[in-house]
């Protein structure tokens, strides 16, 4: 079966063709199962930046042509000309590379993982994902869980919500016994608080403008709201403030927050500004017991992060290359294993017939030993002769040479695959082929 990946993402199309391919889940079980008509099978991949057809089909040709008929249906003539196409081990590659997210716009990001795990779900109820598609989708998974493993990729913030609660984390070596104030629960304050949330945060305080915002909030994140009309006294009794309000001036000025210090006996406060205009005056920064960073200084922190994750990027590729190269073996070795078990099945046919040939020679004078012996004598003979071959197709690399040593074996004996019937490819004529070894 030939591994095809036609699609289209955020690097080739615009968000325009894009959105005509984003297809509520009934109409993407439709297509699959037009797809996967047997014995194709298809597994459709749609996020907010991609929407791939994976097929496995006898030939590239039959899968291209009913991919491009389905999308020119779905989003237009102009859809297909933004698509790209991958064939073979390059299409196997660019799955295992959009698993382990190297292939997201944000470099290491988690959730196309979970995506891919939706998409094979769907494709499995729908019947389009089947014995090939399986493997391939498992060994991407397997690839991706062990690039998050091995690597950093997933661990350095790149968004600016993230990135401000790791720095406070950084700062106090963990949040778990500190207490947090979140001023705006706007689309950043949001953001904040659900990463804060996450690291741990001990009391997570919440306050807006409009308390019942804060309120909403705060019943999603297990925090507390606050009234607006608390701002300093709050600041007063936290560890870390996060802010990001609308407002035109700052909140927080040098004076203001001075005027906290005596209360606090020299605890250091972390106050971060993901507001502009700014919340906080840069004048704040100036007092030796606050810590204040601004957008600025948190996109420096961001792109130190960005930076970092493409070195993980490199580690990450080495690792890919190497699971694709395992998958390629294993699939190379379960594909000549048939062959074998015919060749197995003719030699022991042969070798069982000499036997009783030679027996009836021999006539009724041997012994039960001795009989048993040159039975024995048969079946050694044939596992001594398979045994150099098994070892070989084991042993083959990730270029094809499977198929080739099997094609040459099949070719040599004369092999076909009526002589023996489909019961050759089942797992116990595998396992035969391997003289009982694997």
């Amino acid at each position: 079966m030939e591994l095809i990946c036609i699609g289209l993402s955020h690097r080739s199309a615009p968000l325009a063709i894009r959105e005509r391919l984003a297809l509520p889940e009934p109409q993407q079980v439709e297509v699959l199962q037009r797809l996967a008509q047997a014995p194709v099978e298809a597994l459709w991949v749609s996020t907010c930046n991609r929407v791939e057809v994976y097929l496995a089909a006898p030939t590239a040709r039959l899968g291209r042509e009913r991919v491009h008929a389905e999308l020119r249906a779905l989003g237009g003539a102009e859809a297909l000309e933004h698509l790209y196409e991958h064939e073979g081990e390059a299409a196997l590659v660019h799955l295992f590379r959009v698993a382990s997210s190297l292939d997201s716009m944000v470099l290491g990001e988690a959730q196309i993982l979970g995506q891919l795990k939706d998409s094979f779900e769907r494709g499995q109820g729908a019947g389009a994902v089947r014995g090939e598609m399986t493997r391939v989708c498992a060994a991407a998974f397997s690839c991706a869980k062990r690039v998050r493993t091995e690597t950093a990729i997933g661990r350095a913030a790149t968004s600016m919500a993230s990135a401000a609660v790791q720095l406070a984390s950084k700062v106090f070596d963990g949040l778990r016994d500190k207490t947090v104030l979140v001023v705006g629960a706007g689309e950043m304050g949001e953001l904040a608080a659900r990463h804060l949330r996450q690291a741990g945060a001990g009391r997570l305080w919440i306050t807006n403008r409009t308390l019942a915002r804060a309120e909403a909030l705060a019943g999603e994140v297990a925090g507390v709201a606050r009234p607006f009309e608390e701002l300093l006294s709050l600041v007063a009794a936290a560890d870390v403030v996060v802010t990001s309000t609308a407002s035109q001036v700052p909140l927080f000025t040098r004076d203001n927050v001075s005027a906290l210090s005596k209360g606090r006996k020299g605890r250091p406060l972390f106050m971060v500004d993901l507001a502009v205009p700014r919340d906080i005056d840069p004048e704040v920064g100036s007092l030796d017991w606050v810590h204040a960073y601004d957008v600025d200084d948190i996109q420096k922190f961001v792109a130190e992060n960005a930076a970092a994750r493409a070195e993980e990027a490199h580690k990450a590729s080495g690792l890919v290359a190497q699971e694709v190269a395992r998958f390629a073996k294993d699939r190379a070795l379960r594909d000549g294993m048939p062959v074998l078990a015919r060749l197995r099945q003719r030699a022991e046919g042969i070798a069982r017939a000499e036997v009783e040939r030679t027996l009836a020679a021999l006539g009724d004078d041997l012994s039960d030993k001795q009989k048993k012996s040159i039975e024995a004598m048969g079946r050694a003979i044939v596992n001594k002769l398979l045994h150099e071959p098994t070892a070989r197709l084991r042993a083959v690399g990730p270029e094809g040479d499977g198929n080739r040593l099997a094609g040459a074996a099949a070719e040599l004996f004369g092999l076909t695959t009526e002589e023996s019937g489909a019961a050759q490819d089942t797992p116990q004529a595998v396992q035969a082929a391997s003289g009982g070894r694997r």
